[in-house]
């Protein structure tokens, strides 16, 4: 029987549960762990990965692990981030370091990584962890990366586009790219190319997200969204609305409200979507975020007949789901 986008989702949460975090001791070490994951979410990385398992020939019941371990590590990364960012809340909770404090976020985030990486190998065959662990630490090393641009980015009001891709598609296409190509070792993928096109994919399906994201924090419902609509405005944070304007006939004024402190809250955000709106920012992000998700589509069009069909077309539709999303 077909499994849907619901189906993956409960099997990536039973292998979560399964983890029984909540009776791991230290207590200490443990609970901020298992706080950070019933903090919701869409387990988008896991789906894919057991997506792409069963999408492949393989079984995704036998991969939970594997489930639970890209899910640990995305997790991973949300907490160090919001240590970084020094973040109050996360889909509408305190944050770990809030709650707890910061030596106990940094120690249990440090733990999710030990424990991502132990259960990305956990049932698999030595050459089948060999390869997985390669896959798996070249991805982590291009969130890193990303990571690290988008810091290097907070500082500068001349960064390009072209920039703002690159460091999005190391920061956010990179894992669910690794998480198609993961599924596809666990499943046993035998062409070495399907395995390349759906890490493709799964590289325009992260960009697409952000990209989405981008918008949705301008101009989305704030009581969908989950979070306040304009923080990222307010915070002077990189986006592709932000970069694309500073490129246009626009860029100087935005300039001057990024680096005055006359405008604030309410009357900054309208400011600045005044900016997007004059330019046609909105529109054009629209435009070519439909044309990256038909590049997904447009890669899996290309293995269609060395993947299940039922598999061909629930990936297309995660795709096809981004451009409408609202939160």
């Amino acid at each position: 029987m077909a499994r849907g986008i619901s189906d993956y989702k409960k099997l990536a949460d039973k292998a979560i549960g399964e983890l029984k975090l909540q009776r791991g001791t230290p207590r200490g070490l443990f609970e901020p762990i298992a706080y950070m994951l019933d903090g919701g979410g869409k387990r988008l990385r896991p789906v894919l990965l057991l997506a792409c398992c069963d999408a492949v020939g393989g079984d995704a019941k036998m991969r939970l692990p594997q489930a639970a371990g890209i899910e640990m590590y995305h997790n991973f990364t949300l907490l160090h981030d919001d240590v970084m960012d020094r973040s109050p809340l996360r889909h509408g909770k305190p944050t770990v370091h809030s709650k707890w404090d910061v030596a106990t976020a940094i120690l249990s985030g440090d733990a999710m990584l030990t424990m991502a990486t132990q259960l990305m190998v956990e049932g698999l065959s030595d050459s089948e962890a060999a390869e997985t662990l390669k896959v798996f630490n070249d991805t982590a090393m291009l969130v890193y990366k990303g990571q690290q641009l988008d810091m290097d980015f907070e500082s500068r009001t001349d960064v390009t586009p072209d920039e703002y891709l690159e460091m999005i598609s190391m920061k956010t296409g990179a894992l669910l790219a690794g998480a198609c190509l993961l599924g596809a070792i666990a499943g046993g993928v035998r062409n070495a190319e399907t395995g390349r096109v759906l890490y493709k994919y799964g590289m325009k399906l992260g960009v697409a997200f952000q990209i989405q994201d981008d918008l949705l924090d301008t101009y989305g419902d704030e009581k969908v969204f989950g979070k306040p609509i304009g923080g990222d405005i307010l915070n002077d944070k990189k986006t592709w609305l932000q970069v694309n304007a500073l490129q246009s006939r626009s860029g100087n004024e935005l300039k001057k409200i990024i680096a005055g402190k006359e405008l604030q809250g309410e009357a900054k955000i309208a400011a600045v979507k005044g900016i997007y709106e004059r330019e046609g920012i909105k529109e054009k992000l629209t435009m070519m975020l439909e044309g990256i998700v038909a590049g997904a589509v447009a890669s899996l069009d290309s293995v269609k007949g060395e993947i299940k069909e039922e598999s061909y077309v629930l990936l297309r539709s995660i795709a096809e789901k981004l451009t409408g999303r609202v939160k």
